[in-house]
């Protein structure tokens, strides 16, 4: 099974998102709400209880972050919500499990996948001046499986 770590919005916060979004074209493959997260790291097809176990080390004691949903843009083939957190680099190194990749970490929501050659700058000029409240991430979840994704374990997260 593909395992990542992950963020989850807040129901109100996703109910913003939603609402932002208003009607949604065809031309774009919209994620499911459910499994809306902000990846930390991407483990790829691993054991569920090995990345468990260096979890359950990585998270230990580690503080809670404070983090907003702001401004919009594409990677390609994808459409996505930035997400802005002081402490979020920190708390994404921690969970990552060896080198880590190759590229900077860049927190994101991903809202729908669509066309690698041809991107959605109606979303993204629609939805750049978006902010959603800010919350506090107290939680971090192992998720796996298809769309939506599943939660299989999660780490509390203690209050800074």
């Amino acid at each position: 099974m593909r395992l990542f770590s992950a963020l989850r919005p807040p129901a109100d916060v996703a109910a913003e998102v939603a609402g932002a979004l208003g009607g949604r074209d065809r031309l774009l493959r919209w994620s499911d709400p459910a499994g809306w997260h902000i990846t930390l790291a991407f483990y790829g097809e691993v054991d569920p209880a090995e990345y468990g176990a260096f979890l359950d080390r990585a998270l230990d004691g580690r503080k809670s972050v404070d983090v907003r949903l702001s401004g919009s843009g594409t990677f390609p083939g994808v459409l996505w919500l930035g997400v802005a957190g002081e402490d979020l680099a920190d708390l994404a190194a921690a969970a990552t499990l060896g080198s880590g990749e190759d590229r900077p970490y860049r927190p994101h929501l991903t809202l729908a996948r669509c066309s690698r050659t041809q991107p959605p700058t109606e979303w993204t000029e629609q939805l750049a001046g978006f902010r959603s409240r800010v919350w506090t991430a107290d939680r971090v979840e192992l998720m796996g499986g298809g769309a939506p994704y599943r939660t299989l374990r999660s780490w509390p997260l203690r209050r800074g």
